[in-house]
């Protein structure tokens, strides 16, 4: 039966700087029943600055499956669940998919809140067309399938926005350099956090920098298709 009380809320938690949330996402994190979070040991502190102390439960990438169809039917049986990961929008490269599924199969209401996402973030300051964009998540380790994802950026009609390891991203960038030296591209670190910066110049300019500045920290990586030089 659907639940008349009972519902899971996705919450946004901040990318970096602790105090980008919501009035309405601390209030929702203070009245849920329970927090589902991808790593206790790190939202408890966050948590804790905030002056939540709901309990918490562990919601990753290796119990997802498991898990999400537990707390479906403890918000079918009348519970409110709060939904965290360690940074950003649950769902987005990040656990959720699989539980929003399990309750809509349940039709346990889902609600989504609005929040910090690096996505839009790094694509407004990226300084590239933001009429239209493309999300590719975290790009392949194996260095064919990263040249071929790289390939269909430039080829497609708006920006594209994916997530790079620091230990990879002078190898992607040198692939990106290698199938369009003048590509505009971006490449986002630590965003809002102290060293948060913003590199903005061709693809081979990024390499050369780069290559000499060994990344560090979380990045996002924008490349502008060909069209936008047309």
């Amino acid at each position: 039966m659907p639940a008349s009380h009972g519902r899971v809320v996705l919450v946004p938690t901040p990318i970096g700087h602790r105090d980008d949330i919501t009035l309405r996402a601390l209030d929702t994190l203070r009245s849920a029943d329970l927090i589902a979070c991808e790593d206790t040991r790190h939202s408890r502190p966050f948590l804790t600055h905030h002056g939540i102390d709901t309990p918490l439960v562990s919601f990753h990438e290796h119990n997802e499956s498991r898990r999400a169809d537990d707390l479906a039917q403890r918000a079918q049986a009348g519970q409110s669940i709060a939904v965290i990961t360690d940074a950003g929008m649950p769902g987005i490269s990040d656990p959720g998919f699989r539980l929003v599924r399990a309750c809509l199969e349940r039709k346990v209401p889902v609600e989504v809140l609005p929040g910090p996402s690096a996505v839009l973030t790094a694509l407004v300051g990226s300084g590239l067309p933001v009429h239209a964009f493309h999300f590719g998540g975290f790009l392949p380790i194996k260095k064919g399938k990263r040249r071929s994802q790289l390939a269909a950026a430039l080829a497609a009609e708006g920006t594209s926005i994916f997530f790079e390891s620091p230990h990879r991203l002078t190898s992607t960038l040198g692939i990106l350099a290698e199938l369009d030296p003048d590509a505009p591209t971006c490449v986002a670190r630590e965003l809002t956090k102290m060293f948060e910066s913003y590199h903005r110049d061709s693809a081979a300019a990024l390499l050369a920098h780069f290559t000499s500045h060994p990344p560090k920290g979380e990045i996002v990586l924008l490349v502008a298709p060909k069209s936008s030089r047309q």
